[in-house]
């Protein structure tokens, strides 16, 4: 009895399980469908993206011997903190060159000034002997006038009135030396007035050549101490006690880990739907899941990561293999949580952007009206300058004398 029924029952479980499995089949494809329609169609993500930050080099701006180095690798260091001193000792010879330089032409300045005055007092010396020289001159005008109707008579020698003749000859010559005498002590003056017309002592054009010099110079001492120009963690310092470096050598790096971003690098087809405001989700390799970055899309690249390689793919020559390509997309972070979880440039990351917000635009349209990164560690060197040449000006100025009409 039992063995003719083994036959029939056989085909029933069979059945049972295929139905069993279809089902499951059946209902894993509704729930795949369903996860795809409610949650994976309205993002992307990808594995392929790296925090990205600030790498200021730290080079300096006039050549030089290291004497002090103040930070290594992984210190922090404010805006302000000196990084790297220079030598100053040829930079503060030539400042102390020019600061005798402005010194003297400030004094010899002062001189153009004062000659003004020396000028019109000898000018009015000039007219005042003009005068008397034609007086001379008319008086011996008359006295030839009075002896030459007499010379006739015989009451006048031929003697006396040579002799009047010859004086007032002489009183001529006397007009003429006083008057040529006159127009050069004028000329003399409008050559000086030209020098100092309309203008005070610190604005004369040798005394700002001069000021620019020392500017110069005060500069050069004062960059001799390289700054931190942002506030980060020092990196890459290759500088060492006793080099002697040109300007515009890497000395060492320092990394703004409070200002970083992800470049994540999507496939071409996932950026149908990526738009600049949409919102993102990141993990981080250094943390795992259970810590979250979230942050938006800052901008998409305008080109593939092979379009500016420095070898680019000659994809027109040879057999050709289609590769999909990327394009890095920036990703801006929360301050607060790299606050929380710092980062580190060059950390992997995994992306995840939500593309169901599709109002933002795919491009950026508005011009950026705001610089991306500014110090004004900088600022007060010019500041300074401008107080040592105005310290200068006002010690040599002494008394000072009125411009010139």
């Amino acid at each position: 009895m039992n063995i003719a029924q083994a036959p029939v029952a056989a085909p029933a479980t069979r059945r049972k399980a295929l139905a069993i499995v279809a089902g499951v089949v059946v209902v894993a494809g509704l729930a795949w469908g369903a996860w795809w329609a409610l949650a994976a169609s309205r993002v992307e993500s990808t594995d392929n993206a790296y925090v990205q930050g600030n790498v200021v080099l730290i080079t300096p701006q006039v050549a030089g011997t290291v004497v002090a180095i103040h930070a290594d690798d992984t210190d922090t260091v404010k805006a302000g903190q000196p990084l790297v001193r220079l030598d100053p000792a040829d930079a503060q010879l030539a400042l102390d060159q020019a600061q005798a330089q402005l010194a003297q032409t400030v004094r010899e300045v002062r001189t153009l000034y004062a000659n003004n005055a020396t000028l019109k007092a000898q000018i009015a010396l000039r007219e005042a002997e003009v005068g008397r020289m034609q007086a001379e001159q008319a008086r011996a005008q008359d006295d030839v006038a009075r002896r030459q109707p007499l010379l006739a008579s015989g009451a006048v020698g031929q003697e006396e009135f040579a002799h009047a003749t010859a004086q007032l000859a002489a009183a001529r010559s006397g007009v003429a030396a006083a008057q040529s005498a006159l127009a050069a002590a004028q000329e003399q003056l409008a050559s000086n007035q030209s020098m100092t017309e309309g203008i005070a002592v610190e604005q004369h054009p040798g005394v700002l050549r001069a000021a620019a010099r020392v500017r110069e110079a005060f500069l050069a001492v004062k960059r001799a101490d390289l700054v931190a120009p942002l506030e980060g963690v020092v990196a890459r310092r290759s500088v060492q006690i006793g080099q002697r470096v040109a300007a515009g050598a890497s000395l060492m790096t320092v990394v703004a880990l409070d200002t970083l971003w992800v470049d994540a690098n999507f496939k071409e087809g996932q950026l149908r739907k990526l738009r600049i405001g949409q919102p993102a989700t990141l993990v981080a390799d250094v943390y795992g899941r259970k810590v979250q970055y979230h942050g938006r899309v800052a901008g998409l690249g305008a080109g593939t990561g092979a379009a500016f390689a420095l070898l680019p793919a000659q994809n027109a020559t040879g057999n050709w293999i289609k590769v999909v390509q990327r394009v890095p997309v920036r990703i801006w972070l929360d301050p607060k949580e790299l606050a929380a979880h710092p980062l580190r440039v060059g950390l992997s990351m995994e992306a995840t952007v939500d593309v169901s917000q599709g109002e933002g635009p795919p491009l950026a349209a508005v011009p950026r009206t705001q610089p991306v990164a500014q110090t004004t560690v900088f600022d007060a060197l010019a500041r300074e300058a401008d107080a040592e040449v105005a310290r200068i000006v006002r010690a040599n100025l002494g008394g000072r004398p009125r411009p010139a009409r």
